[in-house]
């Protein structure tokens, strides 16, 4: 990490290397912005996003090779070229065969950035960043190791034409610290649009009571302070969904990232009785394994609906409806009706969920902005205009925090709320 004003390295107790303060932050100020070592587009989203600069306009110019790749003009074009011709042959000549996944496709690009054979001891800050997960080698399950596995053979089959590649025992510290430390880029609805690798901003550790957030600026990173910092205070970031209680925070942290989190909110448990509350007592267990099977089915989305439809009927009989479990449920069941192209649907849904996110998640969070977001769109496009703009201002007043006041997404935004 390069000299950034205002911030310092340190020693964190318990945590390692870390960051802060060496001077105020007000909320919604911007600590620093960190352009990506590399990043990838998803697939999915080819043609409606630039994929070398991430910007979503209509009219982008196609890769006359393969035909799959598009670009805001000639200048995004040439300036990802180097990246863009690890896989341009490759998705010609493979065809519809080519499939290699979004991490696979992110390691070649870190590997053509030529640093080599011995990309492991390489002493520059992204490899230094990430040199502790080789720590944690060890503790990847089986499963997690075929996937990994999965990935390099894709790693090998569609990019060692273009690339010397590492040993194993290398790609696998490689991936693990990709998968470790890698951040999706996402949308202002929470879409995920790819996926990249922010050293500077690796560096910030976790809390359940974060002081920061990053957002999205094309490819770029931003951190601002989502709470007054004071000199010494330490830059901390949330890495996983904080909707949920305590114990499924930590078995989620645990799980991808390997260590349990200490903060004061994981130490006295203190939202956790709101985040749970109950209509009567009953077995939780039985209520979450009801939820994971509807997540889990792979029914056409009128059949899922119905799944969900059926297991918040049951869970309610338990769980309050602010319960989380109720809340994650109902988000589901939002999903396929926007899926369905059933907007009253999603609307009925997102009204229930509306109020307790506001509640339960910490401020300026970006599920809750998402969510006003989502809800705003679907109204206008039913022409109820007023209760549509109120809802996009909501959202609008966390972005304004979150990304900055000048952000394209607010520029965008107040452009919405005049359309009638």
């Amino acid at each position: 990490m390069g000299s950034i004003e205002g911030l310092e390295r340190f020693d964190s107790p318990g945590k390692g290397r870390g960051l802060r303060v060496t001077r105020p932050f007000k909320v919604g100020e911007l600590l620093f912005s960190s352009p990506a070592y590399s990043f990838v587009l998803s697939l999915s989203e080819r043609g409606c996003y630039c994929e070398f600069c991430f910007t979503r306009k209509e009219g982008l110019a196609r890769c006359g090779k393969c035909k799959k790749a598009f670009y805001c003009g000639v200048k995004c074009q040439k300036g990802d070229w180097a990246m863009h011709k690890l896989e341009c042959s490759a998705m010609t000549a493979f065809g519809e065969n080519w499939c290699p996944s979004e991490t696979s496709r992110l390691v070649a690009r870190i590997l053509a950035k030529k640093v080599g054979k011995n990309l492991i001891k390489d002493t520059t800050s992204f490899w230094s960043v990430f040199w502790h997960i080789l720590w944690f080698i060890e503790d990847v399950d089986n499963e997690k190791r075929e996937m990994t596995e999965s990935d390099i053979a894709g790693l090998h089959r569609f990019f060692s034409k273009h690339l010397e590649l590492p040993d194993h025992k290398d790609l696998l510290t490689l991936f693990s610290q990709v998968a470790c430390n890698g951040f999706t880029i996402e949308d202002d609805e929470l879409s995920h649009m790819g996926t990249a690798v922010y050293p500077d901003v690796a560096l910030i550790n976790h809390s359940c009571l974060p002081s920061v957030i990053v957002t999205y600026k094309g490819t770029s990173a931003e951190v601002r302070a989502v709470k007054n910092m004071n000199p010494g205070d330490e830059v901390l970031i949330s890495y996983i969904d904080l909707l949920y209680p305590t114990d499924d925070r930590n078995n989620r942290l645990r799980e991808f990232y390997y260590f349990t989190c200490q903060c004061q909110e994981c130490k006295t448990k203190s939202s956790d009785k709101a985040k749970l509350k109950v209509r009567k007592q009953s077995d939780p267990i039985e209520q979450e394994l009801k939820l994971d099977a509807a997540l889990d089915s792979v029914a056409p989305p009128s059949e899922l609906l119905e799944m969900c439809e059926q297991s918040l009927d049951e869970m309610g009989a338990v769980f309050d409806d602010t319960n989380v479990y109720m809340l994650h449920m109902m988000y589901q069941a939002m999903g396929v009706c926007l899926y369905m192209q059933d907007p009253d649907g999603a609307i009925r849904y997102g009204e229930k969920i509306i109020k307790p996110y506001s509640k339960l998640y910490p401020p300026y969070s970006l599920n809750v902005s998402s969510m006003y977001l989502k809800l705003g769109r679907l109204y206008m496009g039913l022409e109820r205009y007023s209760v549509g703009v109120g809802a996009l201002k909501k959202a609008m007043a966390i972005m304004e925090v979150a990304h900055g006041r000048d952000h394209f997404y607010l520029t965008e935004l107040r452009k919405e709320m005049t359309r009638k």
